[in-house]
């Protein structure tokens, strides 16, 4: 499972026009699953990630989570983590997921970062979304669990 984290100020998903999620402040997250990810490597990383000191404190140190500062997350499927790009110029996806799997995951992954107390909304999954990212920073981070 791969997943890049953005510290966000706000956050929308938009498929066809029509917006799907929308967030102010706290966390964009695009979710790639791999064929051998389950329940074991969610709920690793949605642990990691409700936890994960990135947000400033009164200082500007960052040493709160997005759960500290009441924020929320939207989780996009993006198999495209998973490109290999090792050979020619057009990247390979067959280390992704197949949808069968990695659909009924990812709705897993949102379950679990919601019982970890961070308000979560979803992209559509297997749509062409345009994402308005307003990264924060920029705060950008990768985290895998095989």
């Amino acid at each position: 499972m791969r997943v890049v984290v953005q510290r966000v100020t706000q956050g929308r998903v938009t498929v066809d026009g029509e917006v799907k999620a929308e967030i102010g402040q706290g966390l964009m997250i695009l979710l790639g699953i791999g064929p051998d990810d389950g329940e074991a490597q969610a709920q690793y990383l949605t642990h990691k990630i409700a936890n994960q000191r990135i947000f400033s404190d009164e200082e500007g140190k960052m040493n709160l989570s997005v759960k500290d500062i009441g924020g929320a997350a939207i989780v996009v499927s993006q198999f495209t983590l998973y490109a290999n790009t090792n050979k020619g110029h057009r990247p390979s996806y067959g280390k992704a997921a197949k949808p069968e799997i990695a659909s009924p995951l990812i709705d897993r992954f949102v379950e679990l970062l919601e019982a970890q107390g961070v308000s979560t909304q979803s992209g559509v999954f297997g749509a062409h979304m345009m994402l308005d990212i307003q990264n924060d920073g920029p705060v950008t981070i990768v985290m895998e669990r095989e």
